[in-house]
């Protein structure tokens, strides 16, 4: 998958540059749904469990779209290794993390704050492990961006009183823990795995992600799930949407750009997540959070720019 997205017959011009900046906004769209679909979830499912569950259905899936187009599988072991170890780190380690510590206690203000430290210590790293120039405007564009959705999430924020923050010490490392090892499988990615099929190696990264993150599920949950209408369309959601559709777009993106500049568009998933808060369970939308919403979109155009 390089100029072109193929399968089979049908082929998508993924060069077109009005596709190529349509691609960010989407993903970041996309993958902002998950904070709902976490909050759904919580109603129906350990958090642990259903991630292996929605691991293993994405694998199953991917397996048998692979099979069914031809696609081709990573042959030399070191290849796989690599696209298992991505797996582990931007699936099972990172979603693991932040949904255990928010089940745990950590308000979703403060999960929301440390994933805005993700472009930060990407730019701070980007340099030593793949060789990228961080520029003055780029920096600019990273800091505007996180004092936006600090603005934007300052009304989960307000309600954390400093002594608490002992309570949920061990909540608040798992998530920073998440939070690091996304980055760092942004970057392993970048680095080492540089090509190979999409569907096959989506497909393994969920294989490795499930294994790594099943033993916890049976150790420290009772495995709960209730089967109904809105677990099947959260999950039918989490599998399709977010697992397939939103991370080859990411994959997509990382082998075509600068890592430090493509997770700066991260920092609009507060704000996405905000509005769709206030669209589908009628939360305030105050202005002080509007006004974060523009600081936030300030931010990413400074540092997406190349």
């Amino acid at each position: 998958m390089a100029e072109w997205l193929k399968v089979r017959r049908f082929q998508v011009p993924m060069s077109s540059p009005l596709i190529l900046r349509a691609i960010p906004l989407l993903f970041t769209f996309l993958w902002s749904t998950g904070w709902v679909v976490a909050g759904y979830s919580a109603r129906h499912a350990d958090a642990l469990t259903f991630l292996v569950v929605r691991f293993s259905s994405a694998a199953a899936l991917l397996t048998l779209i692979a099979l069914a187009t031809g696609a081709p599988w990573p042959r030399d072991r070191r290849a796989i290794i690599d696209v298992a170890i991505t797996g582990i780190l931007l699936h099972g380690i990172y979603l693991a993390g932040v949904w255990w510590a928010v089940r745990h206690g950590l308000p979703a203000g403060i999960s929301g704050l440390i994933a805005g430290l993700q472009p930060i210590l990407t730019a701070l790293f980007a340099p030593a492990l793949v060789g990228e120039r961080i520029s003055g405007l780029r920096w600019l564009g990273i800091i505007c961006g996180f004092v936006g959705i600090a603005l934007v999430l300052q009304p989960q924020l307000a309600g954390v009183a400093p002594a608490a923050l002992w309570g949920i010490a061990v909540p608040m490392l798992i998530n920073i823990g998440g939070m690091v090892a996304v980055t760092a499988g942004s970057f392993y990615q970048k680095a080492r795995v540089v090509s190979g099929d999409l569907r096959t190696i989506t497909a393994i990264q969920y294989v490795a992600a499930g294994l790594v993150v099943l033993p916890f599920a049976v150790a420290f949950e009772p495995m709960r799930i209730d089967w109904n209408l809105t677990m099947l369309l959260v999950l039918a959601w989490s599998v399709v949407v977010l697992s397939i559709g939103s991370i080859w777009l990411y994959l997509f993106m990382l082998r075509r750009g600068e890592v430090s500049r493509i997770v700066t568009f991260l920092y609009l998933v507060p704000a996405l997540v905000a509005v769709e808060a206030w669209l589908l369970f009628g939360e305030t939308l105050t202005p002080l959070q509007i006004g974060g919403m523009a600081v936030t979109i300030l931010g990413v155009v400074l540092a997406s720019r190349k």
